[in-house]
């Protein structure tokens, strides 16, 4: 497979499983986070499919397109790891949803981003809220969903917390 249809399948089911979220995470108090800005077409979505909702986005830099930055309340700048562990003042509540996407091709640097990323994600998201991510977690709070048929295996996980840690 190419690197464009691999591209092309990655971003749809990206899109189809944002959207098979929806009403769920609605149902859940809190503010979304996207972790990993990127180029901002994510973050544009969510704030189309989100509209009652707080977004707080989480990267290194802002390097997107003017019409998909965050403003300054809402872009959280720093190293994630970082940033995630001490952002509970300024984001003043627990999250309903977490969309991950800061994933590597390096499966070693992936394997350090899991290890320090799943008990910040533990600590940060409200219980029946729900984490998209490409990345495998080891979340023993949160339970692992089936995804809408059409999804790749592996692809991406959905996963929900269950219980306070």
């Amino acid at each position: 497979m190419s690197r464009l249809d691999s591209f092309i399948r990655r971003m749809t089911s990206q899109k189809i499983l944002l959207e098979y979220l929806v009403d769920k995470v609605n149902l859940v108090e809190g503010p979304v986070l996207e972790l990993g800005l990127g180029n901002g077409r994510t973050y544009d979505h969510l704030r189309e499919i989100y509209p009652d909702k707080e977004i707080f986005v989480f990267d290194f830099a802002m390097n997107c397109h003017p019409s998909c930055a965050p403003d300054a309340d809402h872009m959280i700048l720093g190293d994630i790891r970082d940033t995630l562990a001490f952002c509970a003042p300024r984001v003043r509540a627990q999250a309903s949803f977490a969309h991950i996407d800061i994933g590597s091709a390096d499966p070693t640097n992936d394997l350090a981003i899991v290890n320090w990323l799943a008990p910040l994600i533990d600590e940060r998201m409200a219980v029946g809220g729900f984490v998209l991510t490409a990345l495998e977690l080891d979340l023993p709070n949160f339970e692992l969903l089936e995804k809408p048929e059409g999804i790749h295996p592996g692809r991406y996980h959905i996963y929900r917390k269950f219980a306070e840690a």
